[in-house]
């Protein structure tokens, strides 16, 4: 009798997250300022005196409303923003389904925080769940995970504190050197590019300083760069164009990433950097290598319904992979150089699309 009981439970559940019409809590982080444009009244998080790069994984307003426009075209929305109140917002709003692009704020787990408590709560959502979310916020677990399956990525190492800085004199130069848990090119700056050792332990002391955490020195692969978005899950993965980094587009003598300036500060809607090609122009051989190293590493780290991925050639014209973001960014309007729609609009999708692609690619997991 339990077991049928638990049977029909199962069912009506699962037959809950099929409902054609759906409240669907948007759970999300806003830019402070931008808070009142979406008429929340929400504190801003306290967090001291915020360096220029706090808040540059947080959303704008007008990705929220693009965001919840798509999802009420088939759904009732309900915006939820992440913050100390968030456990009490779920059990309040009685949402069926949550579509989930919160970054967090602080610490190793913090885009884990959210999916964690739906799990606990039975509730379904978009995405990756917490696991996969923090392995691939770690740079570093990332990579060793990737490269203990065979999947290629450049050589590394772990600075945790200023002894650590000084072994980077046996570490094989160029280098970039990134914080560990950061997104959205947060500490990755122009001069993160070094050329020899000295510069190296610099760099790494200063980041190990400013942002609290370890920090990735990675060898500096000096062939082209790509980042490459997938929606869905398999057998019915979509693969989107192949987006191109133009680092010709750069400032002169800037270093050939793309760093915090050339992302936050050089590129204007008013003045935009011409930083990318869509579909890049790429030989069907070479499309056909970067797609396969890019499958290969959404299987490895389980990545769920959409992610966008970072991968560069080596002097060989190799593709290894850089750094896979499960929460990629999703700036609606075209002007702004934002990879994943970038690539959506080259495949002929709406922004609309993207996002009830992915939410329909979410409900088929629960089915």
């Amino acid at each position: 009798m339990d077991e049928r009981r638990a049977t029909q439970k199962l069912f009506n559940t699962r037959a809950t997250f099929l409902k054609e019409i759906m409240i669907v809590g948007i759970a999300c982080n806003v830019k402070p300022e931008e808070l009142k444009d979406l008429g929340l009244d929400e504190e801003p998080p306290s967090t001291g005196v915020p360096s220029g790069d706090t808040y540059a994984e947080w959303d704008t307003a007008s990705t929220i409303r693009a965001v919840a426009s798509a999802l009420k075209t088939r759904h009732q929305v309900e915006i939820l923003v992440a913050n100390t109140d968030f456990a009490r917002k779920l059990d309040r709003t009685r949402v069926d389904f949550v579509f989930n692009i919160v970054e967090g704020l602080k610490g190793m787990f913090r885009e884990s925080l959210v999916p964690a408590l739906l799990e606990e709560r039975g509730i379904p959502y978009t995405g990756s769940d917490p696991l996969t979310l923090a392995l691939c916020l770690d740079k570093a677990r990332a990579k060793q995970i990737l490269a203990y399956h065979g999947v290629p990525t450049p050589a590394f190492d772990v600075v945790d504190d200023a002894s650590d800085a000084r072994r980077l004199s046996h570490f094989p130069m160029p280098a970039i050197l990134k914080p560990l848990a950061e997104g959205s090119s947060k500490g990755i700056y122009d001069g993160n590019v070094v050329n020899d050792h000295a510069a190296a332990e610099r760099k790494a002391l200063e980041l190990l300083a400013a942002y609290h955490q370890p920090v990735v020195t990675e060898r500096f692969l000096t062939g082209r760069e790509f980042t490459l978005a997938v929606l869905g899950n398999p057998p019915d993965r979509r693969v989107l164009p192949i987006v191109e980094i133009n680092f010709d587009a750069l400032p002169k003598g800037a270093n050939p990433i793309y760093s915090y300036e050339a992302k936050w500060i050089w590129d204007t809607p008013e003045k935009p950097l011409r930083m990318f090609t869509c579909p890049a122009k790429v030989d069907a051989e070479l499309k056909a290598r970067i797609e396969a190293i890019v499958l290969s590493a959404l299987k490895v780290l389980r990545v769920r319904d959409w992610c966008r991925v970072d991968v560069r050639l080596d002097d060989r014209g190799e593709p290894q992979i850089l750094e896979l973001n499960p929460l990629p960014g999703i700036l609606p309007d075209p002007r702004e150089n934002s990879c994943l729609p970038k690539a959506a609009y080259a495949a002929g999708m709406t922004y609309d699309e993207i996002i009830l692609y992915v939410m329909d690619a979410a409900r088929a997991r629960y089915a």
